[in-house]
């Protein structure tokens, strides 16, 4: 699919493909206002829908005056690096990566209950650098609504690095954020969201990068068996796979067994298990007893 542009007086508009109702349609110019006037950005930019949608405004309003930094580490599975490369060359925008080191701060890979904090804290301390070669820009990320109300010790890493998050801002949550996407014609605009793989982790389980890559090509089996939401939990060493619960019955009734069991054994997991209750964004953070609620400030 083409990008289909509009041009009017004060600055060239990707064209609608979709409707919008009008509070969504004032969201969007409300986004596109607050980008522009920012003049220089660079996108902390993950490939998820949110940085996304940040990373197409911001091309669309600011051309070359924007750039998109994408983190890489062994948290961020080799797939969705590739789904990321992809997504900004096909919204235009210019890319670059920077390698993170998180896996050797214990404050990381002891994983605590902020361990959020310093995997961010790391990554601005990248995005920093490249910003500072990008002189008098403002670095920007996906944040968004619904985000501020969960247990999200990053963001307070981030608003210290001097982040800005257009999106929680105006107040865009998650869904108009895929409707948004949708009008603009991302093609993605319904891609499952994927946190870090570190959340897949029991707090206080320590995370290496075995164990990380562990489940990166564990759930990359599963999406390409059909599963296209997933998460595999770890459970010691062992594996307990979380699926939407209306697929339940279609895993059960169309995944080979041996098949699995031997896959996941293959790769390091001395077990493999299904949990009934289905997929849970966040589920891991049950065990919290204090939530810490982000701030914009």
């Amino acid at each position: 699919m083409d990008i289909a542009f509009t041009r009017d007086d004060e600055h060239m508009s990707l064209k609608l493909q979709e409707h919008l109702n009008v509070s969504e349609q004032k969201q969007l110019e409300d986004l596109r206002h607050t980008i522009k006037g920012l003049k220089k950005v660079c996108v902390a930019y993950s490939g998820g829908i949110d940085s996304s949608l940040v990373a197409l405004i911001s091309q669309e309003q600011l051309g070359k005056n924007a750039i998109a930094i994408t983190g890489i580490s062994d948290s961020l599975a080799p797939y969705l690096l590739e789904e990321a490369r992809n997504q900004a060359s096909w919204i235009g925008i210019l890319h670059q990566e920077c390698t993170t080191n998180e896996l050797n701060d214990p404050n990381y890979y002891q994983n605590p209950l902020d361990r959020c904090f310093a995997c961010k804290k790391e990554l601005h301390t990248h995005i920093r650098k490249i910003a500072e070669a990008f002189p008098d820009s403002q670095v920007i990320d996906g944040v968004n609504l619904d985000d501020m109300s969960e247990h999200r010790p990053g963001i307070r890493a981030s608003r210290l690095a001097g982040v800005r998050s257009p999106l929680a801002e105006i107040g865009i949550d998650k869904s108009t954020i895929r409707n948004l996407s949708k009008a603009l014609g991302l093609p993605w605009w319904d891609k499952p969201s994927q946190p870090c793989l570190a959340s897949r982790f029991p707090y206080g389980e320590s995370i290496s990068s075995i164990r990380l890559k562990q489940v990166a090509k564990s759930e990359k089996w599963l999406i390409d068996n059909g599963f296209l939401q997933v998460r595999v939990r770890i459970q010691g060493l062992g594996a307990r796979i979380e699926i939407p619960v209306n697929r339940i019955d279609d895993f059960l009734l169309t995944i080979n067994r041996k098949k699995i069991v031997s896959y996941f054994l293959s790769i390091g997991f001395t077990s493999v298990s299904l949990d009934l209750e289905g997929l849970v964004s966040g589920k891991l953070n049950r065990v919290t007893t204090k939530q810490c609620k982000p701030s914009l400030t």
